[in-house]
């Protein structure tokens, strides 16, 4: 008797084959980790945001019980910077100023967190007493804590070879051309904000554990990274002058990353140099209040802009100014997040015919900043969708209407913007329609009027957009300045009896990748789920990788799965035309079962497995043994997802409080492989996106102290702040990768800040409020609502 089993390939809602190891608290996330003999790490941080170093005085920790050795920048002088992955170019061509990163500070601090000494000790217990006995005698200089401070004349300098604090004055674009355009518009709308910035909070805190074989002279770190082979890179060939070969990365289950955990962090080398002095195993674990003053940063954008519009509406040209801040030092892939993952993208989803953007990335005394959720697309969106709202009330068009304007027609698909990229495709007037029809838009203004009786103000708003995922191709973004390539790779091994190991260089950390990826090759290879296994992770079991960031997992890792799958299926056909003793061109195959095209001679991909395992009866002299591939995919292009966000809120008057009471969202994210994990990751997004618009805001003072450097302090979205977010997807496919995807991981956080934000201003359009900065805190709206009676009530 034949067993049916469900359908589990390409388009099925399977359920996550890793949730039941992760809710029932097996996984194995880097704190878990004990080796033997492993001593615990403490980092001294500098409480002051600008000081010299003039003394440490570490003698009274070295003689704490449990003490087993402290560091400090003298130590570690002799070793490299911490580097950057990216350089950008100023206007005249000349290289951005790329100060050292010392691994702890030298002779200088230069945020509240920056890293002065370390402390091994016996448990961390100890290792935290012994720092609080280092004495520091700090000399407090000037903090330049904010853009504008930074860049004041005569401001404090952080960094000696970045004078007036300026990293790089890049810009792209045709200045002639724009100021040409905005010669002849009929209309200029002018617009100002500011990006908040934001503190990613994954729900794992940080990690890294070093160990050496003293006896093999190989180097283990154990870290909590989206990218293992990029860590292990940086830090061997750039800090610690490790030979890759001695040196491996282990990124175990990742609790989130949001970007945060791309990045090379000093921890990660302070811990791996430390055990190879030490000869013994060092763990150095983030605890919540640490990571605020530690972890990179996200967006913390100052930005004006114009936009020239003719008698009609139509977008004649655009021009930004934007200030992005770099934080003290320049994290990993800092300065490519403001150019060419943010400037590159303001012509949005609409036709644009020309664009100029200038780009000051600035050093202050706060902490780096660097990608975080959708990394440059948020803020670029957020900036577009504010402005076209704003340009709808200057004008007096409908706010639906300007967009469809100014939209990028289908048929205009591929379609080349003035600012370097080329969308392949997209519909944006199709979402935007499914969008409207499922928020019930049409209907709203009976909802805001019985609000209005319930004594609430009730708003709706609309963001549409485009970002661009994948982060490719190499030779391109080689061009731009990247100092790595962006392909990924796939291996897949057929094992005797048929079951699958795929080895990839994709990281996961929250997106389920043991499911989708195993989704790839059941629909593929026909293997049912359960006898595929997903490795990745391992710089000592996976092939050079680039990990997950960008939503790059299924549209770059999952197109080189399926290369991979391809030479799997050539090779087969080969072994199955001779057992068939048929011409391989005649060998057809289809969900497990290879078949002599017309004829019911067919064998299975486990026959054709054990055969090259067990070449009994193999075409030996035309093939090797085995049946394992590998394949490497560098992508032609980025990739394009869009789609339209719609929110609406109710405000209390009494008390400020934004309510987000319904939102929809209708993204084209391509082929979509899994509908369920799509839905969790575009929720997921939301509700950042949510928070950023409404609550979460890293605040600092004059002196460069964090405000908000706490949970007690930055609020984070709850349960009861969002609402059930309704999920649909419409469907146009990647030219490109042989999938068809684009990616689903980012535009959650990307299309619903600026849909939030406009539905609070279209709630306060009697108060005759034009904008509203994010967040749209209680405070900050009460104000508004209680600065005066809205104009239309005054008149009554």
């Amino acid at each position: 008797m034949n067993v049916v089993t469900p359908f589990e390939g390409i388009g099925a809602s399977v359920r996550r084959k890793e949730d039941l190891r992760f809710l029932s608290g097996r996984g194995q996330y880097t704190d878990d980790i004990v080796r033997p003999g492993q001593a615990h790490a403490y980092i001294l941080r500098s409480p002051h945001a600008h000081a010299r170093i003039v003394k440490v005085d570490t003698a009274a920790a070295r003689a704490m019980p449990g003490v087993v050795a402290v560091y400090t920048g003298e130590d570690t002088a002799k070793l490299g910077s911490i580097p950057c992955g990216w350089q950008v170019n100023n206007k005249d061509g000349s290289p951005m100023a790329e100060p050292r990163h010392p691994m702890l500070a030298e002779g200088k601090v230069r945020h509240v967190g920056d890293q002065v000494a370390v402390v091994i000790a016996e448990t961390r217990a100890q290792a935290k007493d012994a720092a609080e006995a280092i004495e520091v005698e700090y000399d407090v200089l000037p903090a330049v804590a904010s853009l504008r401070d930074a860049l004041a004349p005569g401001a404090a300098q952080l960094h000696d070879n970045a004078p007036g604090n300026v990293c790089y004055d890049w810009h792209i674009g045709d200045k002639a051309v724009t100021e040409a355009a905005f010669a002849k518009a009929h209309k200029v709308v002018r617009f100002e904000t500011t990006n908040n910035r934001l503190v990613p909070n994954a729900m794992e805190p940080r990690c890294a554990i070093g160990d050496y074989d003293p006896t093999t002279g190989e180097h283990t770190l154990y870290t909590t990274s989206q990218n293992p082979h990029v860590i292990r890179l940086l830090m061997g060939a750039f800090v610690l002058n490790i030979p890759e070969s001695r040196l491996r990365v282990v990124a175990p289950d990742v609790g989130g990353g949001f970007g945060s955990k791309i990045y090379h962090y000093a921890e990660e080398a302070i811990v791996t140099w430390a055990a190879s002095r030490l000869n013994r195993p060092v763990k150095w674990t983030s605890d919540r209040t640490e990571a605020f003053v530690s972890d990179a940063h996200g967006r913390d954008h100052v930005t004006t802009c114009e936009l020239a519009l003719d008698g009609g509406g139509k977008i004649l040209g655009l021009r930004v100014a934007t200030q992005a801040n770099m934080g003290a030092y320049l994290s990993t892939f800092a300065p490519c997040v403001p150019t060419y993952l943010y400037a590159t993208l303001l012509s949005g989803v609409y036709a644009t015919p020309t664009i100029y953007a200038e780009v000051k990335a600035v050093f202050t005394s706060t902490v780096p900043v660097d990608a975080y959720r959708g990394a440059g697309r948020p803020e670029a969106t957020y900036l577009l969708e504010r402005l076209m709202d704003v340009a709808a009330a200057e004008t007096g068009i409908d706010r639906v209407e300007i967009r469809r304007r100014n939209f990028i027609p289908t048929a205009a698909f591929p379609y080349q913007t003035p600012v370097a990229l080329q969308y392949d495709s997209g519909d944006y007037h199709t979402t935007l329609d499914q969008a409207l029809e499922t928020a019930g838009w049409s209907a709203f203004e009976a909802r805001r009027a019985e609000a209005a009786k319930q004594g609430k103000l009730r708003g709706i708003g609309i963001s549409t957009y485009v970002e661009a995922c994948g982060i490719a191709p190499s030779a391109v973004v080689g061009s731009l300045g990247a100092r790595a390539g962006l392909y990924e790779v796939g291996t897949i091994r057929v094992h005797p009896t048929g079951s699958v190991t795929v080895l990839t260089g994709a990281h996961s950390h929250g997106q389920g990748h043991e499911t989708t990826f195993a989704q790839l090759v059941a629909d593929r290879l026909g293997v049912p789920m359960s006898q595929v296994d997903i490795v990745h992770g391992d710089t000592a079991k996976v092939p050079y990788g680039m990990g997950t960031y960008g939503s790059r997992s299924l549209a770059v890792g999952g197109s080189a799965m399926v290369k991979a799958m391809d030479k799997i299926v050539e090779k087969g056909k080969k072994i199955a035309a001779h057992l068939l003793e048929a011409s391989v061109q005649d060998v057809e195959f289809e969900r497990g079962t290879f078949r002599v095209a017309g004829t019911d001679r067919t064998k299975s991909l486990t026959e054709i497995s054990l055969a090259a395992y067990v070449p009994h009866n193999y075409p030996i002299e035309e093939l090797e043994p085995g049946l394992e591939e590998t394949a490497f995919y560098d992508p032609k292009n980025f990739t394009y997802p869009g789609g339209c966000h719609i929110c609406e809120v109710e405000i209390e008057k009494d008390t400020g409080k934004v309510q987000v009471v319904n939102f929809t969202a209708v993204d084209d994210v391509g082929r979509v492989i899994n509908p369920m994990i799509v839905e969790g990751q575009v929720q997921g997004g939301v509700a950042q996106g949510v928070g950023q618009a409404l609550l979460e805001h890293a605040v600092y003072d004059e002196s460069g102290q964090l405000v908000s450097g706490s949970m007690m302090d930055y609020c984070l979205p709850r349960a009861e702040d969002l609402p059930n977010v309704g999920v649909a997807t419409h469907v146009t496919l990647c030219t490109h990768n042989p999938l068809g995807v684009k990616g689903c991981g980012e535009v959650g956080a990307i299309g619903s800040p600026p849909a939030v934000i406009n539905a609070v201003v279209d709630a306060l359009r009697d108060y005759g409020v034009r904008h509203v900065e994010m967040p749209a805190t209680p405070g900050k709206i009460w104000s508004i609502i209680h600065a005066g009676a809205p104009p239309a009530l005054a008149a009554e």
